[in-house]
C-alpha cells in the first residue's frame, strides 16, 4: 500500500514540474518560481503524511491468546482475539468454529474436537476504511498406533562380529517434522533419527540401526521410542511412544582368559576349565596320566601325578585349549613323621636327664664345703 501511495505522489510530482517547466521557457517571472516552491512544500506534506499513515495502516490492531495452537488431533482449542480501537466489525474465518461479524472487542474461536488437519483459522476486523487480519497458527498432533522394532532379513541368534540391521517401524504419526526416534540398549540412548518432512497429515516412518554384537552384548535389550518434540508451547513432558524390547542372543566361541595355569600339587586338588561361551562348550581332557576320557568341565583328584593336563573347550563357533601343570611339591611319608616325633622326644628326655644330674653335682658339691 505504502508503494502504491508513493508511486502515485511520485507521478503528481513529475507531472506538476514539468508543466510549469515547460511554461517557463517562454516566461519566467517571481510568481512562477513561488508557485514551485510552495507547490513542492506541498508535495513533500502529501509524500510525508502518506508514509506515516501507511505505515500504521499496515499495523492490524488485533491480539491473539495464546498467539500459536499446539493441540491433539480431537482435541479441544479456544483462542480468544481482541481489540483496542473503535472498529466497524470483527471475526474469525475459519472451516470450523468461524465467528460471525459483530461490534465486539473480543471474541473467540472455539472447538470442542478439531479434526481438519490444514484448519487456517483468521480474525479480521473492519478498521479505518480496510480490512486487516491476523492469522493463528495451528498445529495438530497424533501420537502413533503403534511403535514397532525388528530385525531386517535375519532370524535366530547373531554371530559375534558380523553386522546386523534394526528397524523402528512408527505408523501414523503427526507432525512428522517434530518427530524424533530414539534407540536405546537398555537405559542407554545409542542413536537419534530426524525427520524433516513438512506434511501435516498422519504418516508411517521407518529408523533403521547398524549394530555389530560382541559376546558382552548376548541378552542386551534394544528398543526404540517415538517422541513429538513440539516446542515450548507443546505438552510437557513431550508424547512418547515406546517399542516392546528386541532381546539379542549372540553366539560366540570359548575363550579362557589364559592360556596356562600352574599348580601344586595338594590333598584336594582341582582343574576347573569352566568357559563362558554361546552355545554351551563341551569339554575334553587329554594327559598321558588319564586312563579314561572326562567330558566334565571340572578334573578333581587327589591322586593326580605332577604333569601336564590339556583341556580343550568347543562349541559351533569354535575351540579354545587350555594347559595345567601339575608341579609336585613332595610328600613325608607316615614312618618318617613318626620316626622324626620319636628322636625328638628321646632327645629331649636325655636332655632333661643331663639336666637333672648336673643340678644334683652341684648340690652335694655344695654340702660337702
Amino acid at each position: 500500500m505504502i508503494l502504491l501511495q508513493c508511486r502515485a505522489t511520485y507521478y503528481l510530482f513529475t507531472s506538476f514540474l514539468t508543466a510549469p517547466l515547460t511554461r517557463s521557457t517562454v516566461s519566467l517571472n517571481t510568481f512562477n518560481m513561488l508557485q514551485y516552491f510552495f507547490g513542492l512544500v506541498h508535495l513533500f506534506g502529501v509524500l510525508f503524511v502518506t508514509i506515516i499513515t501507511g505505515t500504521h495502516a499496515d499495523e492490524c490492531p488485533l491480539q491473539l491468546n495464546p498467539q500459536r495452537v499446539i493441540v491433539r488431533y480431537g482435541g479441544s482449542v479456544s483462542v480468544n482475539c481482541s481489540t483496542s480501537v473503535p472498529h466497524k466489525g470483527m471475526g474469525w474465518e475459519s472451516s470450523e468454529g468461524g465467528v460471525p461479524l459483530t461490534r465486539d472487542s473480543l471474541i473467540t474461536w472455539r472447538v470442542s474436537e478439531l479434526r481438519e488437519w490444514g484448519i487456517e483459522p483468521s480474525c479480521y476486523i473492519n478498521y479505518n476504511k480496510t480490512q486487516c487480519t491476523v492469522n493463528l497458527p495451528v498445529t495438530i498432533y497424533k501420537t502413533p498406533d503403534n511403535v514397532s522394532i525388528s530385525t531386517v532379513n535375519h532370524n535366530g541368534p547373531m554371530m559375534e562380529r558380523n553386522q546386523y540391521e534394526l528397524q523402528c517401524d512408527v505408523l501414523n504419526v503427526a507432525p512428522v517434522q517434530n518427530l524424533t526416534v530414539n534407540w536405546y540398549k537398555g537405559q542407554t540412548l545409542v542413536n537419534q533419527t530426524i525427520f524433516t518432512d513438512t506434511i501435516k497429515t498422519p504418516v508411517s516412518k521407518t529408523s533403521k540401526l547398524l549394530i555389530s554384537p560382541d559376546r558382552a552384548d548376548d541378552g542386551a535389550q534394544y528398543w526404540c521410542e517415538a517422541k513429538l518434540e513440539l516446542g515450548e508451547e507443546g505438552p510437557r513432558p513431550p508424547p512418547t511412544a515406546p517399542s516392546k524390547t528386541l532381546n539379542v542372543e549372540v553366539y560366540y566361541k570359548p575363550k579362557h582368559s589364559s592360556s596356562t595355569e600352574t599348580i601344586n600339587i595338594n590333598e584336594e586338588l582341582t582343574l576347573n576349565c569352566t568357559v563362558k561361551a554361546n552355545p554351551a562348550p563341551t569339554y575334553s581332557w587329554q594327559s598321558e596320566h588319564l586312563k579314561e576320557t572326562i567330558s566334565s568341565s571340572v578334573l578333581r583328584s587327589s591322586t593326580l601325578s605332577s604333569g601336564t593336563y590339556n583341556c580343550t573347550a568347543t562349541n559351533s563357533q569354535g575351540t579354545d585349549r587350555k594347559v595345567f601343570i601339575l608341579i609336585s611339591t613332595g610328600r613325608t611319608p607316615l614312618w618318617a613323621i613318626i620316626l622324626a616325633v620319636v628322636f625328638v622326644a628321646v632327645a629331649v628326655a636325655v636332655a632333661v636327664g643331663l639336666i637333672v644330674s648336673y643340678v644334683k653335682r652341684r648340690t652335694s658339691s655344695g654340702t660337702i664345703i
